[in-house]
């Protein structure tokens, strides 16, 4: 496999015609949102139904205070979102830190929020993102077992599929400080290039520091929609990308950094 990958590294165009299923369009997104606060169910979801735009809602049961529905949604909101045609993906069971569990720890996790998806309807997740950008390479074996597409972390920088592995997708977390850095950043999804954004809260109530003001969230949403950018969600990237391709001929490289 590493001669193969060496092959590939001296003749891009061949790793390009395996990885890619059909070119990467200029002004793609994908957006994401983490931990299921109230306001994804009540605002964000609304809003991107408004835009016509599509997202992925990576969804646990955040502790110690998940029983509280003004802070987060229930399972018959999250439901409903998929009801809407939005992804439902697994962001496991309690908010994890996957580097220090057992790997029988992480696939019980995963798989109370799959039970949990393909109950309701909303069928069985194939993205994951990190909790906390916490991760090792076990997750890889553990991903890649149950049958995971994508998974994604942080980083701060855009996503080229032809060198980055597809269970290390960089993504760029808001926050109600770094408008200008966002704004940049979509100027980054261009040549082969995808950007991915993280949101949490629109507010968040319980975790201020990721909270992204609704008045900066509508900012975004109408400047994607002005600007004619393509919104997407994770799952969507399956239509251009062959991610078993990918985690075949691409390295993980685990010294870009993953945490924004």
């Amino acid at each position: 496999m590493k001669k193969l990958i060496v092959i590939l590294s001296l003749f891009p165009f061949l790793c390009e015609a395996q990885i890619l299923k059909k070119d990467i369009p200029d002004k793609m997104v994908v957006l994401t949102f983490d931990d299921a606060p109230a306001s994804h169910y009540s605002v964000v979801a609304p809003l991107l139904q408004q835009y016509g735009f599509d997202a992925t809602f990576f969804v646990c049961e955040f502790p110690p205070n998940y029983a509280d529905s003004t802070k987060y949604m229930n399972w018959r909101q999250i439901q409903e979102l998929g009801n809407m045609g939005f992804e439902v993906a697994n962001h496991t069971r309690s908010h994890a830190g996957i580097a220090k569990l057992s790997k029988e720890e992480f696939i019980n996790q995963l798989e109370y929020i799959e039970q949990k998806c393909d109950s309701l309807g909303v069928g069985i997740p194939h993205t994951f993102a990190y909790p906390g950008y916490s991760l090792n390479e076990q997750a890889f074996d553990v991903l890649s077992g149950k049958g995971y597409i994508f998974a994604r972390a942080g980083g701060s920088r855009a996503y080229d599929p032809l060198k980055d592995h597809p269970y290390l997708l960089p993504s760029w977390a808001t926050d109600g400080g770094n408008r200008l850095q966002i704004l940049e950043a979509l100027n980054e999804a261009k040549d082969g290039n995808i950007v991915i954004l993280t949101f949490h809260g629109v507010p968040d109530l319980e975790h201020p520091w990721v909270d992204t003001p609704l008045e900066l969230f509508k900012e975004y949403l109408q400047y994607l929609s002005d600007n004619q950018f393509k919104v997407i969600a994770l799952r969507d990237l399956e239509n251009y990308i062959d991610a078993v391709k990918a985690r075949e001929l691409i390295e993980p490289d685990f010294t870009k950094p993953l945490k924004n």
